[in-house]
């Protein structure tokens, strides 16, 4: 998966580098790339992901308990 940005014209190479850093940051690139530098143990997997669950469950509560406007 490549992701490339176009200078457009009477564009700035800052502006032109912001919204190519803005673009990989939305693809997901970096994540996948660092995920796969290092290996993670099965168990290490499945306690993060237990740990990743119960915050996802805890922001759901919180969110549901707050009164609608």
């Amino acid at each position: 998966m490549s992701v490339g940005v176009k200078v457009r014209d009477k564009e700035s190479i800052d502006r032109a580098l912001k919204r190519f850093k803005r673009t990989v940051g939305r693809s997901r690139v970096l994540r996948d790339y660092r995920k796969k530098m290092s290996y993670t143990k099965p168990s290490e997997q499945r306690r993060l992901d237990e740990k990743r669950s119960v915050r996802r469950r805890h922001r759901r509560r919180k969110n549901s308990r707050r009164p609608r406007r």
